[in-house]
């Protein structure tokens, strides 16, 4: 059997990048840390929304690497001359990644009651109509 690809269609043209962006979101992982909302706040914009509880503004970054929204968080492991009983609260890394379409833009990150807000807008399409002239040959 062989792999159905987008290059398959002949009126699909130019839509391989399209296909590499699928494979890579694919691979982006299913990982459950940390959970995460995405909602659409108007007809051209959303807002993710990372549970970044324990972390601090200074522990997070957000990047965008290659049409991908990289948000990562590293704590700080400040248990040292502390004794735990019992610590149910791992000071834990992680990395999440969202590719991002053409025309989506990263607009600002608020840090909110343990909630982190990343807000995105997508650009408004122009219709274009372009004349082709023929030439003779």
């Amino acid at each position: 059997m062989s792999k159905l690809t987008l290059g398959s269609y002949p009126h699909l043209l130019g839509f391989e990048q399209l296909e590499r962006l699928l494979e890579r979101s694919a691979k982006a992982g299913n990982e459950g840390y940390p959970p995460y909302n995405i909602e659409q706040t108007s007809d051209f914009s959303y807002r993710i929304t990372l549970a970044v509880a324990g972390f601090a503004e200074e522990d997070l970054s957000i990047t965008i690497e290659d049409r991908q929204l990289v948000i990562r968080g590293r704590q700080r492991d400040d248990s040292e001359g502390r004794i735990f009983l019992h610590r149910g609260i791992a000071a834990r890394q992680f990395q999440r990644m969202f590719v991002l379409a053409d025309g989506v833009e990263v607009g600002e990150a608020i840090m909110e009651n343990g909630l982190l807000h990343v807000d995105l807008t997508r650009a408004v399409p122009e219709t274009v109509v372009q004349t082709i002239n023929i030439k003779k040959g």
